[in-house]
């Protein structure tokens, strides 16, 4: 059997009071994506990490930012820096600043995600370029909680592109977007500070989707996976 345990890993093990929390917060029940933008609760999340490799880099930090009811709630915002086993390269910590105290020091795991997800709640998740802060999350939550994380997700990266077709060729990272609308970055590669200016981006993709007559979450999605079409990226 130790071909599953390579495969699969070994499920962790939680105290009564994580299971009690992790238990509660995959009972409460979800939120309608049909919400209009004006009665609705986007959390803007963003991550940094060991590195850039999906199936072998950590996840050291998350940084979420909500947007209530179409207006950025800076009071409404999380952070955590999860405890690392070993700190990341010299390179690494230059380009996040996540020193290595920091992260030997750092939360441990397991409770730094469920502090997450009881932040979030069930509300709608927004980032740019969805796929690696979805599956540096995801696979956090697997290996320290144990369970699949499945949950919606919103990619700027294709609806801003969706609204603003002229831009597309020419606009293709989270700087390019945030310099076209004037939204300033005080620290590039900080969980937080890149959720806060990816929430403006959003505030942005808001205003523009009504303009459209798109009003709500779905509607937003059913953007992006048709520029995801036209982009021929399913």
């Amino acid at each position: 059997m130790r071909w599953l345990t390579r495969w699969f890993g070994s499920k962790p093990v939680l105290s009564p009071s994580q299971q009690q929390r992790l238990a509660a917060w995959q009972e409460s029940p979800r939120a309608t994506q049909k919400q209009p933008f004006g009665a609705s609760r986007y959390v803007v999340v963003d991550v940094e990490t060991s590195g850039l490799d999906l199936t072998r880099d950590r996840l050291i930090s998350i940084g979420a930012v909500a947007v209530v009811n179409g207006k950025i709630a800076l009071g409404d915002s999380f952070y955590a820096v999860l405890q690392q086993q070993a700190a990341s390269d010299k390179r690494n910590i230059l380009l996040h600043g996540i020193g290595r105290s920091e992260q030997l020091e750092g939360a441990p795991p397991a409770d730094a995600l469920l502090a997450f997800l009881e932040y979030l709640g069930k509300d709608p998740l927004v980032a740019f370029h969805v796929t690696f802060d979805e599956t540096m999350i995801k696979r956090a939550l697997r290996d320290h909680l144990g369970f699949d994380f499945r949950h919606p997700w919103l990619d700027l990266a294709y609806v801003m592109p969706g609204l603003n077709p002229p831009l597309a060729r020419r606009h293709r990272a989270l700087d390019d977007w945030t310099s076209r609308f004037g939204i300033r970055i005080d620290a590039r590669h900080n969980a937080l500070a890149d959720a806060l200016a990816t929430a403006q981006l959003l505030q942005v993709a808001l205003s523009q989707a009504q303009r459209r007559n798109i009003a709500d979450y779905a509607g937003l999605r059913d953007l992006e996976n048709a520029q995801r079409w036209v982009s021929g990226v399913s």
